[in-house]
């Protein structure tokens, strides 16, 4: 694949857990407010993380979770399309489902961001992803505008993270849909990191003048930003190494030539790598000096201490196996995190209350 390469890893102090089996549980169960402490209370670990509380329980592969001004969460729900509304006392509101969202395989109501009265969502519709805008009035979206649309889909590697950074413009996140030549054709909007404006135009001062921003990823899940601006995203790998990436204009993440550290200077060597089993790094978030990333496959919450020149300090694993696959971060209001599951995607075995949101204040 490509050019011979050195691999490497920096070694993690965790245990190698291995990918739980199961078919998705019942996807109709109605979400519910949860007040109660989750679980025992956690071993005090390097960073420190407070006591997980239960937001809202009885939710179907929650994927994306983002603020809105007055503080309710919007979260996406990628096998039921569902758009809900939730707040901080966990009370649920369906905004309805989307309409144009066709799930199937990896595919879905994905991504969601919000900014003043418009709502972004990425969903894998019938013939492509799309990124598409609404305006939300109360609990009500209209004035639907397809912003973004051809970006290729597949069964799996459909991408779909939204984020808007600090510079205003919204991010998004595509897959290479498993066929890892796209990532490296700067024609094709598959893996690759994609910049815009509110209406869809490239945004100014775009690499390359197109929508493109990044580009040779192979499935990038999560998007977040430091206090200074800098950019992170993590990506899957295929068989050996799972990536913390920070984000340059116009730079090129080798996949499908270099899977981690490849050390050639036409490629961009990530910050942290590790095994597959250990991470299927999803969602991820800033907060307290660190990036948290949620596990999939690795079933824990990464914590990744940033040092003030954006390198990175030795990640440390909170909740490993307690909670099951996480997929969705974000940083709320006020400064804790909200965390949901996975465990009804088909690749998860749900448990009582599945799929949830939980809360945690980092220290």
């Amino acid at each position: 694949m490509g050019h011979m390469k050195k691999l490497w890893t920096i070694m993690l102090m965790a245990a190698v857990t291995a990918c739980s089996g199961g078919a998705a549980g019942g996807g109709e169960a109605v979400p519910t407010a949860a007040a109660a402490t989750t679980g025992p209370a956690p071993t005090p670990a390097a960073g420190g993380l407070g006591q997980p509380k239960d937001v809202v329980t009885g939710l179907a592969v929650p994927w994306a979770i983002a603020f809105l001004p007055g503080g309710d969460a919007l979260v996406t729900e990628r096998d039921s399309a569902r758009l809900l509304r939730v707040g901080q006392d966990g009370k649920v509101t369906s905004l309805g489902k989307i309409s144009g969202a066709r799930p199937e395989g990896e595919g879905g109501l994905l991504g969601v961001a919000a900014k003043d009265e418009q709502v972004f969502v990425y969903y894998t519709a019938a013939g492509d992803n799309r990124i598409v805008r609404y305006r939300l009035s109360g609990d009500r979206l209209s004035d639907e505008r397809v912003l973004v649309q051809g970006i290729p889909k597949g069964g799996i590697h459909n991408g779909g993270r939204l984020a808007f950074g600090p510079d205003g413009y919204l991010y998004a996140s595509t897959g290479e849909t498993g066929e890892g030549g796209l990532s490296q054709r700067r024609d094709s909007l598959a893996g690759k990191i994609l910049r815009m404006t509110v209406d869809g135009e490239p945004a100014p001062g775009n690499p390359f003048g197109t929508l493109v921003y990044s580009y040779g990823h192979r499935n990038v899940q999560g998007l977040a930003w430091d206090p200074s601006g800098r950019m992170y995203a993590t990506e899957f790998g295929q068989n050996t190494y799972d990536e913390v990436n920070l984000i340059k204009a116009g730079g090129n993440y080798g996949w499908p030539e270099v899977e981690g550290r490849g050390d050639d200077p036409r490629y961009v060597n990530p910050l942290i790598t590790w095994s597959t089993d250990e991470a299927s790094p999803s969602g991820m978030a800033y907060a307290k000096g660190s990036l948290w990333v949620a596990a999939l496959r690795g079933q824990r919450l990464w914590q990744v201490p940033l040092r003030s020149d954006g390198s990175v300090g030795k990640p440390v694993a909170h909740f490993t196996d307690r909670f099951g696959r996480l997929r969705a971060i974000t940083a709320a209001p006020g400064g804790s995190l909200w965390v949901g599951t996975s465990n009804k995607d088909g690749r998860g075995s749900p448990r009582p209350g599945d799929d949830r949101i939980f809360s945690v204040t980092p220290s």
